[in-house]
């Protein structure tokens, strides 16, 4: 058996097209999403991954306002950028790209954004309202993993999903919305005793802990559907994921591919959130 391969591409560029479409009538109404990207410094992952965001706002429409900052920046100069941008009404979203600088506190400054503007979905507000059960900004890495599963017909009602990694960005966020869609969910982490055991019976397994093809093919249930969100490079300067993907196509059902699978989603999704927030902010139906 080889797995379906899940297309994270073509399903983010659907998303895109239909985001498009609800631009183009809010622009009609006066509406432009704006969203702020702040980039401290000069790490060229992060310029690389802030390149990208610019790149696909400009493609659906939405305003990017680029704010880039040395390595110098004190945490009050940024704290003061941030409270800027919070009162600015043409920023509906803003995203201080991670990790910052050392001498910064990512915590202060992340917690500074306005629940209203938080697009990134990290926000002591964000995270609350997705344990109650309240709409709101949906971290955009997990939001993307459970598109993907829609796109694809794979509901997780009734479904054991197990999900590896238990980070405030993926893992957890995750977990839950599994759950809101009545998934049996189990969360391991580097503390779980028989992690074989527990992959093995997932009809859905998510992998997200940052370890090159920790996930191997005879940890893979027969059938099941194989979310990979880890993002790793190795010596050779190649990337793959958490899933060793050769192995586990020949007993999953669906797996997502590294790269082509949850990256472009993540992107997708901060679009979505920030074209979901500026609809909030005009007091228009959120039906998206």
């Amino acid at each position: 058996m080889s797995a379906v391969i899940i297309d994270g591409k073509k399903v983010a560029q659907d998303i895109r097209e239909k985001l498009k479409k609800e631009i183009e009538e809010l622009k009609g109404k006066g509406i432009q999403p704006g969203l702020a990207v702040v980039l401290v410094g000069e790490n060229p992952a992060s310029k690389k991954y802030v390149a990208s965001k610019e790149k696909t706002c400009g493609e659906v429409g939405i305003k990017s306002l680029s704010y880039k900052m040395p390595e110098t920046i004190s945490q009050q100069e940024l704290i003061k950028l941030i409270d800027d941008l919070n009162a600015n009404p043409e920023v509906h979203g803003i995203l201080v790209q991670l990790p910052l600088p050392k001498g910064l506190d990512s915590k202060e400054v992340m917690n500074r954004i306005s629940p209203l503007k938080d697009v990134d979905g990290f926000g002591p507000d964000s995270l609350g309202k997705l344990v109650l059960d309240e709409p709101g900004f949906v971290p955009c890495t997990p939001h993307g993993a459970m598109k993907m599963l829609e796109a694809y017909g794979i509901n997780p009602s009734g479904k054991h999903a197990v999900v590896v990694g238990r980070s405030i960005i993926v893992g957890k966020p995750l977990a839950l919305l599994l759950l809101r869609q009545n998934a049996t969910v189990t969360i391991c982490h580097s503390r779980t005793p028989d992690l074989k055991a527990e992959c093995l019976r997932a009809d859905i397994l998510c992998a997200a802990v940052g370890k090159a093809k920790m996930i191997t093919g005879d940890m893979v249930k027969p059938g099941a559907a194989v979310i990979d969100i880890g993002i790793n490079v190795t010596p050779e300067g190649k990337i793959v994921g958490d899933v060793d993907f050769d192995a586990a196509r020949e007993h999953a059902g669906y797996i997502t591919p590294v790269p082509g699978g949850a990256g472009p989603m993540t992107i997708a999704m901060l679009m979505y959130n920030t074209v979901l927030s500026a609809k909030m902010a005009a007091g228009l139906p959120l039906n998206m």
